[in-house]
């Protein structure tokens, strides 16, 4: 049973490092706001994770429209 629950902790852990490193690349360092994977991975972030990866792409893509799951209401702004 122990080794049951430790190699499902490792495959939840591998897990949560590769999609929220591959998620925090495209919020940091992606050349581009619309990065199909990052768009997808930030709209199943949960909230707080996904307002502060908005707003750091805000502050790098400024100039551009918002990615999907960034946008205001009117889909032209950021929020």
């Amino acid at each position: 049973m122990q080794k049951i629950l430790q190699v499902v902790t490792v495959v939840v852990v591998a897990g949560l490092v590769m999609f929220g490193g591959r998620w925090y690349m495209y919020v940091a360092q992606s050349d581009t706001p619309y990065d199909e994977v990052g768009i997808a991975l930030n709209g199943y972030a949960p909230g707080p994770l996904r307002t502060w990866g908005c707003n750091k792409m805000k502050e790098r893509f400024s100039g551009q429209l918002p990615p999907y799951g960034c946008a205001s209401a009117d889909g032209r702004s950021w929020n």
